[in-house]
């Protein structure tokens, strides 16, 4: 059967804050170029959703606002922040406020604000199946992206948001008793009326600490026993110096430095984000252990310098001293891991494709200075990441820092090495 399809210069395989900040520097592009750059972006859930089940009401964002979808690449942008505050009639208040850390809440808000301004470019509820390369000879010339709806875009370029998933130590399996602390506000709902006597929260970082102090409010009756490996919560780095580690410009300087160089890099600087919490919540929950042993009802218990040696999934956990031996079995209504994410890697869905990726000396995927895949074999277009790049790009991989600056690089990769062979939006036709 021969059939048109139209040719999009980028497909977005996601649409999380990434593919979401690109949209809209797409747009501000578009409407200052007569020749545009056509998009369009597949999402698989139903409507804009980013960590919903950690939107929790009093979390603030580890980030300043300014380093929102956009004013690091335009600050005169509508689609800024700030102009989501005065959209929203809270400006003055935010400003009264004293604070560059917004809710996280308020933030998603701003994120969902600005989605529904470029949402005639991005289907919802629609998942990216396979990618299939379309040849001109030896060259790829397009992507054929297949949706879970019977649907092909074909593409000059891709542009793979497929974000972070949620990480469990190896053995471990979820399961009714057992979960991601990205699970966190719909299991707690499920829970309240449960009466549940004990929670078990394994990890050291912000998400874990989070987790337990909302477990502590939210079931009053309730046992809270954090596990993790130090000796205590350790404070986030978040020194003026230190975090130059996420300015634009630290990004070629890492991607520039040698395999060694990097290794010390990530080592120094990993506490400005990783297993890190914030100083007033270390502070909230040391003064809830203290005042709890001075009323002798402790219901926050902190197994430190300890690991959950065995997990069953009754909720059982035994948990083991890493200086003693000792080891304590609790039974838990729930086991709840904050034990971070991992990217996605995108050599699955593109197929043959996936499988011409060029690595490196430890397996990981080859990416050059403007997010573009390296392949073996010759690309016309190019297939991008937001994301999963950490070990080429440094630790703004899968963070807000950079996101704006990261997107505005993409794009005008994509500009500077378009081949002018058809008209923008011309029709091919597949005889597929």
């Amino acid at each position: 059967m021969t059939a048109e399809v139209p040719i999009y210069d980028i497909v977005g395989v996601g649409f999380g804050p990434s593919n979401l900040a690109l949209a809209i520097a797409l747009a501000e592009h578009n409407a200052g170029h007569a020749e545009p750059v056509i998009a369009h972006f597949l999402e698989r859930q139903p409507r804009f959703g980013w960590h919903r089940g950690m939107l929790i009401d009093t979390a603030t964002m580890q980030v300043s606002f300014l380093k929102d979808l956009v004013t690091m690449r335009n600050p005169t942008s509508e689609f800024s922040f700030l102009n989501y505050l005065h959209a929203s009639g809270r400006l003055v208040d935010f400003i009264n406020h004293k604070n560059l850390f917004p809710l996280r809440v308020e933030f998603h808000d701003y994120f969902e604000w600005a989605a529904a301004k470029v949402d005639d470019v991005v289907s919802y509820g629609t998942e990216v199946v396979s990618v299939r390369p379309v040849y001109d000879g030896s060259e790829v010339a397009y992507f054929d992206v297949e949706a879970s709806d019977g649907s092909s875009l074909r593409a000059r370029n891709l542009v793979m948001g497929t974000g972070l998933r949620p990480q469990l130590p190896e053995g471990v399996t979820a399961g009714a008793r057992i979960w991601h602390n990205s699970e966190l506000l719909f299991r707690v709902d499920a829970l309240r009326g449960a009466d549940p006597k004990r929670f078990v929260v394994v990890g050291a970082g912000q998400s874990a600490a989070e987790v337990a102090a909302l477990l502590h409010d939210e079931f009053p009756r309730a046992e809270v026993c954090a596990v993790f490996a130090r000796y205590g919560y350790s404070p986030a780095d978040d020194s003026s110096f230190a975090n130059r580690i996420f300015d634009p410009e630290a990004v070629d300087q890492f991607y520039r430095a040698g395999e060694p160089v990097k290794d010390r890099l990530m080592r120094y600087h990993g506490a400005t984000n990783y297993s890190a919490v914030d100083i007033d919540l270390i502070d909230e929950l040391y003064r809830r252990v203290y005042r709890e042993k001075v009323l002798g009802v402790e219901r926050l218990r902190l197994f430190n310098v300890s690991r959950p040696a065995e997990v069953t999934d009754t909720g059982t956990v035994t948990v083991e001293s890493l200086t003693t031996g000792e080891r304590t079995v609790l039974e838990a209504d729930a086991v709840v891991y904050a034990t971070g994410y991992r990217p996605a890697d995108p050599t699955p869905l593109l197929g043959e494709l996936g499988r011409g990726c060029l690595r490196d000396d430890e397996g990981r995927l080859r990416v050059e200075r403007d997010y573009r895949l390296a392949t073996e074999f010759p690309l016309r277009g190019g297939i991008y990441l937001q994301g999963g790049t950490e070990h080429t790009h440094g630790i703004t991989s899968s963070l807000l820092s950079n996101t704006a600056v990261r997107v505005g690089e993409i794009l005008r990769s994509v500009v500077d090495r378009r081949v002018v062979a058809e008209p923008v939006g011309e029709y091919v036709i597949s005889g597929r």
